[in-house]
């Protein structure tokens, strides 16, 4: 069985989250709140860093949602291509929500359509120069401001959390 609250109070500074999990510690003690401080802090740590790392990809002239597009074609690397449908599938977008990431980020010359020479109905979406610099650039200063965050931990514990976070993920892959 996990420390409750009270028995945390000494051994570190509480969080919004310890008094999240204090009030209903005293509305209803029968509840085991170890999930809610564990994905409440979660959470929040996901707004608070995507804050962070949107305002370095605003430095760039762009969104957290257009670095994404662009870091999907070069993390495919050489000739940085993918379909639409393939950028949709692996950023869980709609194609309507993708089209109009793919319209911004053409219109600003950092990645171009052209259809695809064995589907007479198909794109291919590929990175232009401009948009590699760009996003090679950007994704420096995004891990940037992760590894900041992280170094609170050290590196020994910093893994250890990226170990359990890891296994907690596969765990709902299962679901």
């Amino acid at each position: 069985m996990s420390e409750r609250p009270e028995q945390r109070k000494d051994q570190q500074r509480k969080d919004p989250v310890d008094v999240i999990i204090d009030q209903w510690a005293t509305v209803r003690p029968d509840l085991d709140t170890r999930a809610m401080e564990v994905f409440g802090r979660v959470n929040r740590l996901s707004h608070a860093i995507g804050e962070r790392v949107g305002q370095a990809y605003a430095k760039f002239g762009i969104s957290r949602g257009e670095f994404d597009v662009l870091a999907t074609l070069r993390r495919s690397g050489e000739p940085y291509t993918l379909s639409p449908r393939q950028l949709s599938a692996t950023l869980m977008l709609t194609t309507g929500g993708m089209t109009g990431r793919l319209d911004k980020l053409e219109r600003a010359g950092l990645l171009r359509r052209s259809p695809d020479p064995h589907d007479r109905r198909g794109l291919h979406v590929t990175l232009t120069d401009e948009g590699r610099a760009l996003v090679d650039e950007a994704v420096g200063a995004g891990l940037a401001v992760q590894t900041e965050a992280l170094s609170a931990l050290g590196a020994q514990r910093a893994g250890q959390l990226a170990d359990l976070l890891r296994e907690l993920l596969a765990g709902t892959d299962r679901s």
